[in-house]
């Protein structure tokens, strides 16, 4: 038998509840409602009734056929990673910061900034505006491009807060499938994983030029002139503005000078990604500077930034796409044109990260706190070159270990090969790309000896 349904109110001595015609009514309302399920529960014919019973339900899911997709090459790492028992584990594979403690680090002046913000009454949770917050916007230009630059005095440059680099990057290059009339983008080889898969779903046809000699462990800067040399004139070209990923190996200030006149003299049109500005030398500027020297020329081009690393917001998904334009009436036309790539995207970006950005950049003494971090950030991970570097030469380990000290940024290309990776990870319990890039910020002075056995013991022992 059905147990009859009272109101939990029934006897409260509120005046709304109080008279008894009042309970009986809510009664009688109840009763009919149990009874109208319970006689559309047992009509056959009741095609809109909901069984109670699963086995009732399809056999088989609608999606049965998907197959179950392999792990991201990068992320799968981490996931192997968790999974392994091991105490002597060590993760190098996802770029993220690591104390010498091996702990996630959050900037104290980030805190800071985010307590400014938790005070502020003001502030609201309204939606941004679909290109983002209008101060972070002109911050991150004046960031990336210095606040002399050229496109930034004359309002030819257009800035839409974005969802990290790997948004920054998907907008430009849905905009640039849309607006552009070449939709080739050529990206070096290697470069991140990621690239391929969002250009392509991007629109873009995706090729590669030369980037790196696995020979010398360094640039093969002619086989990347001649690449672009040959690019059909207008392609696009993807430059990693500071600390290629994976590699860690950048051009030097003369080659980029020769790229630049390279790239504008076949009509080329550059797509930096900027995802380690001040991360990598612990200079902001110095980081900047190859970006800075297209900006200067007179010509355009697009840049994707990302304060995932130089400013620990890898959760708060932070990023700007900037475009510069000839003139600023082809700006404002470009950002309108934006807006009809990100509002059926994702309509609009999220505010916490940007404000805190926001509120770190324009105000003098966070952001000299910032920079200090900063350094602090990039000179750890520089120190971790060098005892790594120094601990292989110490054991002996067969080959030149030069490459370590002399590519920059979070990675580094160590040169081993996949089967070398694998016998790491299972002798060792050291989880890397299977390309042999480590991730220098994981590293610390403890773990730089386990490693160090790992790969003393992967050269000489595996082919």
């Amino acid at each position: 038998m059905r147990p009859q349904f009272t109101s939990p109110d029934a006897h409260s001595s509120s005046p709304a509840f109080s008279s008894s015609s009042s309970s009986s009514s809510s009664d009688r309302r109840l009763n009919a409602l149990v009874r109208h399920l319970d006689s559309s529960a047992m009509d056959p014919n009741n095609n809109s009734s909901i069984s109670a019973s699963p086995t009732s339900a399809h056999a088989n899911s609608v999606f049965a056929h998907v197959v179950r997709a392999p792990e991201d090459p990068i992320l799968g790492v981490t996931v192997a990673y968790n999974k392994d028992p091991s105490p002597a584990k060590l993760n190098l594979g996802v770029g993220a910061y690591r104390t010498e403690e091996g702990k996630p680090l959050v900037l104290n002046v980030v805190r800071k900034a985010e307590q400014l913000l938790v005070n502020d009454r003001s502030r609201v949770k309204e939606y941004l505006p679909i290109v983002g917050l209008a101060d972070f916007n002109k911050l991150s230009a004046k960031l990336i491009l210095g606040a002399d630059s050229p496109p930034i005095q004359e309002n030819r440059i257009t800035t839409a807060q974005c969802l990290s680099g790997t948004g920054s990057l998907r907008v430009g290059g849905e905009f640039l499938a849309k607006h552009y009339h070449e939709r080739t983008i050529y990206i070096p080889q290697p470069t991140w994983g990621n690239h391929t898969k969002v250009f392509t779903l991007a629109g873009l046809s995706v090729k590669s030029y030369r980037y790196y000699d696995p020979a010398t462990r360094g640039l093969n800067f002619q086989g990347l002139l001649e690449d672009l040399r040959s690019a059909p004139a207008g392609a696009i070209v993807l430059l990693h503005a500071c600390a290629h990923n994976p590699t860690g190996v950048d051009p030097t200030l003369e080659q980029w000078e020769q790229i630049r006149q390279l790239v504008r003299s076949r009509g080329l049109l550059p797509f930096f990604d900027s995802a380690y500005q001040g991360f990598a030398s612990g200079s902001l500027d110095a980081d900047a500077e190859s970006v800075r020297r297209f900006a200067a020329d007179g010509g355009e081009c697009l840049i994707a930034q990302s304060y995932a690393k130089n400013m620990g917001l890898y959760g708060e998904r932070v990023g700007a796409l900037s475009i510069v334009c000839k003139t600023a009436d082809v700006a404002s036309k470009v950002e309108s044109q934006l807006k009809l790539v990100i509002r059926p995207m994702y309509s609009n970006p999220p505010i916490h990260g940007a404000s805190i950005v926001a509120t770190i950049l324009k105000d003098r003494d966070l952001f000299n706190e910032w920079t200090i971090e900063l350094k602090a950030m990039a000179d750890r991970i520089i120190s971790m070159r060098h005892q790594l570097f120094e601990s292989l030469r110490a054991k002996g380990t067969p080959g030149d270990w030069s490459h370590i000290i002399k590519q920059i940024g979070m990675f580094t290309f160590t040169g081993l090969n996949s089967e070398q990776v694998a016998f790491m990870t299972k002798e060792y319990h050291i989880y890397m790309t299977s390309d042999g890039r480590i991730s220098m910020a994981g590293l610390s002075s403890r773990t730089i000896p386990h490693l160090t056995e790992a790969i003393h013991a992967a050269v000489t022992r595996v082919a």
